[in-house]
């Protein structure tokens, strides 16, 4: 037994010391471990993409330098392939900064086993010098800063392409903004990133008008009421049309064919219509030949009777319905009236003054309804003569009393009351005339009035009560 006991001591004694052994071997092992790690980066760490296990700061930094001396950037831009500019063409290199050293600075060398058993990346702000100078000659020798490639964006427009307004978009085209370019690239550089898609960044010029602009879609709706626009003028049984196909001849395009929104051309051409449309419809002033009631073919010229269209009137109403694109059947905007339309603007009801004859005629529908001598302007003055031309009944009124020019005491040079006044040529009228006692033949030589026509006071009331206004009225000798 105390044999036994005696060797089982000795087992303890080994074991003791073994043990002893192992952990002052773990020690001397955990020491040089902390030792080793002082100055270096544990197992499993990583900068920037760089195994730095068991590395020195400075060795990290050489990694990193050789790095950097392969360095290249690979610029893609709008409608050119991609280009290189390599580190070397503009001096690019890494320039030491410390930041290594603070990473490694943050380890605990104590705690170096760690690395065994998990990975440390760490991201360090690479600290890059390169000739800014020498960059911005490497872009502008890149085919997209190049002049002859620099193509302009292209505004949106519209235009009229099969038979229809529409809006052509913008194009983006690949005229770059140097500056913008140039510090997308320097910031690229600098973070050392090997590729830039100008392509991808807002360094293009910018249409100034795109599809989507609400003064575009402002004008495509102008535009289309063009085509929308139908006015039928009514010139009695006539009848002319404007529309879209006459319309759209007035509207001027670039040679992109885009419209050109030029509101004063586009109202010159409505007046030159509207002029045209008096050109060939106005009557009034022009000369109407008949056959008098004495046998005698007369061309009567002149005076204030039939078609004149207001052209400015016309004007203003005619743009706003093409503008708005209104459908419409109309009469012109008329100054002037006649009686009927077509080339006898006077029909077949009107009144015959016969001057030489001194005798005049009241026409109904063809017939005659009414006749009488009368006596007109004294031909013995100039000033007194009775006009000749084609007028109409201004209004009629009685009784009323004749006045000629005031004289510069108040008085005027004479006063004639009279029972029915029937004026149509400013001062000129028809009227009854009880201070004479015989009409007709040569009395207006020598002896006629201040340029009325005087009538026989029986005849004077028929005519009033038969006569209305817009009567044409034939004035000749």
């Amino acid at each position: 037994a105390p044999y036994k006991m005696k060797k089982k001591y000795k087992g303890l004694k080994i074991a003791g010391i073994t043990t002893a052994m192992l952990v002052v071997l773990a020690g001397c092992v955990y020491g040089a471990g902390t030792y080793y790690f002082s100055n270096k980066f544990f197992v499993g760490t990583s900068i920037n993409g760089i195994d730095c296990s068991q590395m020195t700061a400075s060795e990290v930094e050489n990694m990193i330098a050789r790095k950097v001396e392969n360095y290249s950037i690979e610029v893609k831009a709008r409608d050119q392939e991609p280009q290189i500019i390599e580190g070397s063409s503009i001096d690019y290199q890494y320039v030491p900064d410390g930041a290594v050293d603070k990473l490694l600075d943050k380890q605990k060398p104590y705690k170096w086993v760690q690395g065994f058993f998990k990975d440390t990346t760490y991201t360090a702000e690479e600290n890059i010098s390169y000739d800014k100078q020498k960059l911005k000659d490497q872009m502008m020798s890149l085919n997209c800063a190049k002049e002859e490639n620099q193509v302009a964006p292209a505004n949106a427009y519209v235009a009229f392409q099969d038979n229809q307004f529409v809006i052509v978009p913008e194009t983006e085209g690949s005229k770059l903004e140097i500056k913008k370019a140039y510090q997308t690239l320097k910031d690229a550089v600098a973070d050392s990133v090997n590729e830039v898609d100008f392509s991808a960044q807002p360094v293009y010029q910018k249409a100034e008008v795109t599809q989507d602009d609400p003064n575009l879609a402002k004008t495509l709706e102008e535009c289309n009421n063009y085509t929308k626009a139908s006015i039928t003028y009514t010139f009695g049984d006539q009848t002319e049309t404007l529309d879209a196909n006459t319309i759209k001849d007035w509207l001027q395009f670039d040679e992109n064919g885009q419209v050109i929104n030029d509101e004063a051309a586009f109202r010159q051409k409505i007046t030159e219509y509207v002029a045209g449309l008096a050109q060939r419809h106005d009557t009034l002033g022009t000369n109407r030949t008949i056959t008098a009631t004495s046998g005698r073919t007369v061309t009567v010229g002149g005076g204030e009777y039939g078609w004149q269209i207001n052209q400015s009137a016309e004007v203003e109403q005619l743009y706003s319905e093409i503008t708005t694109g209104q459908t419409v059947t109309r009469e012109p905007n008329y100054s002037s009236y006649g009686r009927v339309h077509g080339e006898n603007d006077i029909g077949n009801t009107y009144i015959e003054v016969d001057l030489s004859a001194q005798h005049m005629y009241f026409y109904q529908d063809g017939s005659i309804i009414f006749d009488s001598e009368f006596v007109s302007g004294n031909m013995s003055y100039s000033d007194r003569a009775t006009p000749t031309g084609v007028y109409s009944l201004y209004y009629k009124k009685s009784p009323d009393v004749l006045r000629g020019k005031k004289l510069p005491d108040g008085s005027y040079e004479y006063e004639s009351p009279v029972t029915y006044w029937m004026p149509f040529c400013g001062g000129v009228g028809f009227h009854d005339a009880n201070w004479r006692s015989s009409f007709g033949g040569d009395i207006y030589l020598t002896n006629g009035s201040h340029g009325c026509i005087n009538l026989p006071p029986a005849k004077a009331a028929e005519l009033y009560n038969i006569i209305d206004t817009g009567i044409p009225i034939l004035m000749f000798y």
